[in-house]
């Protein structure tokens, strides 16, 4: 284990360690005793928060396959009106998390909201209010998780169906089959590792997700983590909940690996890789095909921001009550000093990585980067838990002062949590990088006398400045949309974006919401559009 044993191989051991011991306390954590409140809420309401998270998880699964997966199959195959644009567009989704996409349908949609001042306006007074449906409860999470999260499986896809070779559709017609055959039969079944990475990640942040669902009153594990911390202070039981929401994250990953264990995901043919032709559609399909690309469009994307355009503009007050440029700095301050910090040790563990070669090593950075899969709350929670175990136990056995209040409600702890959640972002977006340097770059600086530091900064840096580009967008994007470690570990008085919408939502204050949700969304698209250009450039090469 040690015949390696440099200053890289040590630094990015401490890195992973660092990584892991949240995810470890949560395990852990299960095994202490918790109070009473525990055993009454198992009588209860834990059967209900179960269940709840599996239906929303279950609902937005199938809703985010069948939006992600047929938008992707028609701008990868076919060319129609706006196709080109709808390539790119629908990935703005992703600028609207599902909490302000919950804020908009409610908004719109509520008793004397903004569809009955529509109507109001097109056809005078009225009793629209018993006309207008009603999306909240279960149903409104569903939505506005699927609209936020479709974008995870419709890039995944698109990338996979762009690069199937056209001799798999030609293999369709020469055996007969209809377009509709040839996609069930061959195109989906060669593109499912990609559809299912992508329905993973959406089931991850479905599983995380605290905002929309604590909005609409539902009672999800997500919440009942949350409500424990924050309502009893009850660290063991929130731990306690945390074990049963990452049970429902690991049987997801044994139920797909079981389910592909002996699937092929590969055609061979003989006459190698062919380019797939786009086909003109016309008429009917073509308007269809218009049609449903820019009805998703509209739903995921238009309808929230004009939503919150729309309070924004109607209540110009709420404008003076928030102070724009505080939040805008606070938030600048965050993606900077995260980004710093994830992008230095990222480097740092992927360069030991590579230069020590340690089996064990690679081991620990690759459980290390589970951090992801693992709700914000939780993540939040343990880490809460194990600074009180590390306080009491340690620094106070040895005579030192309580260090607590330099970790809890701090923004130091705010980044090494949010350290801990994106690790996985910025770890694999710079392995991406450095899988493109062949060994043979790093051997001919060595015979050059180059040092393996000066071979890291002179050579490998700035070879991965593309990769390092995209990852902080990547980062930037994410912690611009974190709520529930944003919201439970901040320092007082300190608010973001996402923290001021949620908590004037909370109070059922919707306009006051609507200016924060409205400048988070113009932000997050900002960088939306730069990742989006970058993932279309390095696809389309």
């Amino acid at each position: 284990m040690f015949k390696n044993l440099n200053i890289w191989f040590v630094s990015s051991l401490l890195v992973s360690v660092g990584v892991l011991i949240p995810i470890i306390t949560v395990f852990f954590s299960f095994f202490e005793s918790t109070s009473n409140y525990y055993e009454i809420l198992k009588n209860t309401f834990l059967l209900e928060y179960i269940f709840n998270s599996a239906v929303l998880l279950i609902s937005v699964l199938i809703l985010t396959f069948l939006i992600g997966t047929i938008s992707a199959y028609l701008v990868s195959f076919y060319k129609f009106p706006f196709s080109d644009f709808f390539k790119w567009g629908l990935i703005l989704s992703f600028a609207v998390p599902p909490y302000i996409y919950a804020y908009s349908l409610t908004a719109f949609f509520e008793n004397y909201g903004t569809a009955f001042t529509i109507l109001t306006n097109l056809f005078g007074e009225g009793e629209y209010n018993k006309a207008i449906p009603k999306f909240d409860g279960l149903f409104g999470a569903v939505l506005s998780l699927s609209f936020s999260l479709f974008a995870y499986v419709y890039i995944l896809s698109r990338a996979s169906f762009l690069y199937q070779s056209q001799n798999l559709i030609d293999l369709g017609r020469s055996l007969g089959f209809s377009k509709f055959k040839s996609l069930y039969t061959l195109i989906l079944p060669a593109a499912r590792p990609a559809i299912v990475a992508g329905l993973s990640l959406v089931a991850m942040e479905t599983l995380a997700e605290f905002g929309a669902v604590d909005f609409f009153s539902i009672n999800t594990l997500t919440t009942g983590i949350y409500n424990s911390w924050i309502a009893f202070d009850d660290l063991a039981f929130s731990n306690r909940l945390s074990f049963f929401l990452l049970l429902f994250i690991f049987a997801l990953f044994i139920i797909e690996n079981l389910s592909r264990k002996k699937a092929k995901y590969h055609f061979n043919s003989k006459g190698g890789f062919k380019q797939k032709e786009k086909i003109n559609l016309s008429g009917k399909k073509s308007f269809f095909a218009f049609l449903f690309c820019s009805t998703i469009f509209f739903l995921s994307f238009l309808f929230p921001l004009s939503q919150m355009l729309y309070w924004t503009i109607k209540f110009p007050e709420n404008l003076f009550d928030i102070d724009i440029i505080s939040l805008t700095l606070n938030t600048i301050y965050l993606v900077i000093l995260s980004s710093f910090v994830l992008i230095l040790f990222s480097l740092v563990s992927n360069y030991g990585n590579r230069v020590s070669k340690n089996k064990i090593l690679n081991i620990l950075s690759t459980l290390s980067i589970s951090g992801y899969a693992i709700p914000g709350v939780i993540l939040a929670v343990a880490f809460i838990t194990f600074i009180a175990w590390f306080d009491e136990n340690i620094v106070k056995t040895m005579g030192f002062l309580s260090i607590k209040k330099v970790f809890i409600g701090s923004i130091l702890g705010l980044v090494l949590v949010y350290f801990v959640r994106f690790y996985s972002l910025a770890f694999n977006g710079i392995k991406s990088g450095y899988e493109k340097i062949n060994m043979s770059v790093d051997e001919s600086s060595y015979l050059l006398g180059y040092s393996k530091k000066k071979t890291f900064m002179n050579i490998h840096i700035p070879f991965l400045r593309n990769s390092l580009l995209f990852v902080v967008i990547l980062i930037s994007l994410e912690i611009i949309r974190e709520l529930p470690i944003t919201l439970i570990l901040r320092p007082f008085n300190f608010e973001t974006f996402a923290t001021t919408a949620y908590i004037s939502a909370s109070e059922d204050l919707l306009e006051a919401a609507a200016v924060p949700a409205l400048f988070l969304i113009l932000i997050a698209t900002t960088f939306i559009m730069l990742t989006s250009k970058y993932i279309l450039r390095e696809n389309e090469k």
